[in-house]
C-alpha cells in the first residue's frame, strides 16, 4: 500500500478527484483521513451478514478500492448472492478490478446515478454522498429505496455537518488533530482542505434522516460516530 504524500509538494489550485494519483494511494488516505474507517467496514461486513436475502444483489456504489465490496461480500458468503461494486472513476475501477480479480464479484465503471438498483437486500454508500451535487442526493436515494427488495437495508457513512457553528468548528478541528496523529503536517492538511471545498459538501444528521425518510425508508438510526463522521442504517418495510 502506498502511502498519502500528495499535498506535499505542489499546492494544488484545482479541485479533489479521484484521478490516478489519488487511486494510487486511496487505501492509505483513507485510513488515516477517516476516523473509524476500519470499524465501518466491520459493520459492514456483520451488516451485510445480518440483511443480505439470498439470492438478491447487494450494491456498493462509489466502490473506489472495493474495501467495502469486499466486506459485502464476506458478510453474504454462502447466500447465492450478487456483489456488484460501481464507481465512475476509471482509475479506481481498474486498480479495484486487478485486486478483486479472484473474488466472485462485479465491477462497473459508471456514474452511480446512472445504476440501475434492482432486487437489492443491502445496499452500501460509504462516504459517497457527500461527493454526489446536493440537488441530485434525494433523487438518488429515492432509486435505491425503489431496487430494494422489502426488509432490505441501506447502509450510509458521511462526514457530517453540525447546525452550531461552535460545535462545528470544534469537531473539524478534532478531525484535524486526528490527522495529524495519523503523520499529516499542517500544510498537508490544510492544502486537502482546500482542494477538497465545494466538492465534499457535508449535511447534518438531521438532514440525512430526514431525506431517508422522504424517500420511503420506513426507519433510519445513526449506528456509529466519531467525531465529524457518521454511519447511518436505513430499513424499507
Amino acid at each position: 500500500m502506498s502511502r498519502d504524500a500528495i499535498y506535499t509538494d505542489n499546492i494544488h489550485t484545482g479541485g479533489f478527484t479521484f484521478d490516478d494519483k489519488v487511486a494510487s494511494v486511496f487505501a492509505d488516505m483513507i485510513g488515516r483521513s477517516v476516523p473509524g474507517y476500519g470499524e465501518t467496514l466491520k459493520m459492514v461486513e456483520l451488516l451485510a451478514h445480518q440483511y443480505a436475502q439470498k439470492g438478491s444483489n447487494l450494491y456498493d456504489l462509489g466502490c473506489s478500492l472495493g474495501a467495502s465490496t469486499m466486506a459485502l461480500s464476506r458478510g453474504a458468503s454462502g447466500k447465492g448472492c450478487n456483489v456488484i461494486g460501481v464507481d465512475n472513476s476509471k482509475a479506481m475501477v481498474e486498480r479495484c478490478k486487478d485486486a478483486l480479480k479472484n473474488e466472485h464479484v462485479i465491477i462497473l465503471c459508471q456514474d452511480i446515478l446512472d445504476t440501475d438498483i434492482e432486487k437489492g437486500s443491502v445496499v452500501v454508500l460509504n462516504f459517497v454522498l457527500q461527493f454526489v451535487p446536493k440537488e441530485r442526493r434525494l433523487e438518488l436515494i429515492q432509486k435505491i429505496y425503489a431496487g430494494l427488495k422489502p426488509s432490505g437495508v441501506l447502509i450510509l457513512s458521511e462526514k457530517i455537518a453540525f447546525t452550531d457553528e461552535d460545535e462545528n468548528q470544534r469537531q473539524i478541528e478534532l478531525h484535524e488533530a486526528f490527522k495529524r496523529a495519523q503523520g499529516y503536517s499542517d500544510m498537508e492538511i490544510s492544502r486537502k482542505r482546500t482542494a477538497l471545498e465545494n466538492v465534499l459538501v457535508p449535511e447534518t444528521l438531521a438532514t440525512h434522516h430526514a431525506r431517508l425518510q422522504e424517500a420511503g425508508f420506513s426507519t433510519s438510526h445513526t449506528w456509529f460516530q466519531c467525531f465529524n463522521f457518521a454511519s447511518m442504517i436505513a430499513v424499507k418495510s
